[in-house]
């Protein structure tokens, strides 16, 4: 079986962004940009199945500008087998990279999908169930368990009331959770041999995908600074402010 992991380059977790002046958007001038955490999580569960010989190849996939290249090297030195790079400047929204990754999927005909529940950036959390629409495939949204099942897959589901196994039919879309596995970290051998990967260069008139942006950003601001919090002397303190200034009783 063949995997498909779309990798998604977003700023660095651990930067405390800045919004721009003019509130157009983020700055990202001279800041460190990684593998989204949930791809990075994709792409450990990708390599697991293929180390368990659920699967021979793993093909990784970026829509974004040239230096998504990197995002796509990172995946290769985790263990992924070759690339497409899919080149667009500027953002493209949730819906166009599900087309993309249609396209994709008709040519390379891959068993299995398996992509980040949300980008840390945008976290719209929109284009594993947009490309499980587009394909009419099943899907198995926010996995933290994935394990072979006959000739499917039975995943385990974080639901808002707990947790839901389900049997899903193959070929399929997973996108994967937080608590689904811990990345592994590149080596310094498999790094230099991600080199000499091959990565595809692509673009979106390759697959007849017009990326044009359907949405437009009116503003970007900084969530409002929290408060200090306060110290009440009883029970009853508390449960008046809770009632009378906090109007939550």
């Amino acid at each position: 079986m063949k995997i498909l992991v779309p990798v998604k380059r977003v700023v660095d977790y651990n930067v405390k962004v800045r919004v721009k002046p003019d509130q157009s958007g983020v700055d990202l001038a001279n800041v460190k940009m990684s593998m989204n955490p949930f791809c990075e999580i994709a792409v450990e569960e990708a390599i697991r199945m293929k180390e368990k010989g659920l699967a021979e190849e793993i093909v990784a996939v970026s829509v974004g500008p040239a230096q998504a290249q990197e995002t796509i090297r990172t995946a290769l030195a985790m263990g992924a087998d070759r690339g497409i790079h899919v080149a667009a400047d500027g953002i493209v929204e949730p819906l166009a990279v599900a087309k993309i990754l249609k396209a994709i999927v008709e040519e390379e005909q891959p068993g299995l999908v398996i992509l980040g529940k949300q980008a840390i950036d945008d976290d719209t959390n929109a284009t594993g169930q947009m490309l499980a629409a587009l394909l009419g495939w099943p899907q198995a949204a926010f996995a933290s368990k994935v394990e072979k099942d006959g000739d499917g897959l039975k995943v385990t589901r974080e639901i808002d009331g707990g947790l839901q196994t389900i049997h899903i039919a193959l070929p399929a879309i997973v996108t994967t959770d937080l608590r689904l596995n811990e990345p592994r970290y590149a080596s310094l051998p498999n790094i230099m041999k991600a080199k000499r990967k091959p990565i595809d260069a692509k673009t979106p008139d390759d697959y007849g995908v017009d990326i044009a942006p359907r949405l437009e950003v009116l503003k970007v601001a900084e969530p409002p600074k929290r408060q200090a919090g306060v110290k009440v002397e009883s029970v009853a303190e508390l449960v008046s402010k809770l009632k009378n200034e906090a109007g939550v009783l």
